[in-house]
């Protein structure tokens, strides 16, 4: 089932996830809706709390091509254990359709965190991934893309958000 995306400036994009702590057929449930809404936005990525749900699980898939196969991965509870170097990457976020900024996030990371069935797992990641999974990961902490902005650019972004949101609200 697709579910609606929040978007900014919704109050609830702003609260921290809670740790997941059941893992059976209704978490395996939001798993496949949040990849239902993450393939049909479309994006790469997709955070439990921007569909309104206050869990420490994000997916992605950066299978970017479309002769490239499907490399859904599930992250629960994730923690973030150390970061490498320092890259800029043009991002986007469901959250802000059709918005993209420049934003500086660490070249690699090395995640901990659980699949859909419970299992622990650790992951070193580089380019899109990782920063696929910095983004996500801080979505679960209530921290937004905007959030890495100039205040400049936050002003304008905060803006153009809110007015859109009005514009929605108004139909």
């Amino acid at each position: 089932m697709i579910r609606p995306i929040l978007f900014y400036p919704d109050k609830r994009l702003r609260e921290p996830g809670k740790d997941v702590e059941v893992f059976d057929a209704e978490l395996h449930q939001l798993i496949d809706d949040m990849a239902e809404t993450m393939y049909a936005a479309p994006g790469v990525g997709l955070a439990a709390p921007q569909i309104g749900v206050s869990k420490r699980l994000f997916i992605v898939d950066v299978a970017t091509d479309d002769d490239e196969p499907s490399d859904l991965r599930v992250f629960i509870n994730p923690e973030i254990l150390s970061t490498e170097g320092e890259t800029i990457f043009n991002e986007g976020c469901l959250s802000f359709p059709g918005v993209r900024e420049d934003i500086e996030r660490a070249e690699r990371v090395k995640v901990r965190a659980f699949d859909q069935d419970g299992n622990p797992f650790e992951l070193e990641a580089d380019g899109l991934l990782a920063i696929a999974i910095q983004h996500e990961t801080d979505h679960l902490n209530g921290e937004l893309m905007i959030d890495h902005l100039s205040v400049l650019r936050r002003r304008l972004l905060h803006r153009a958000m809110s007015k859109r949101a009005a514009a929605d609200a108004a139909q």
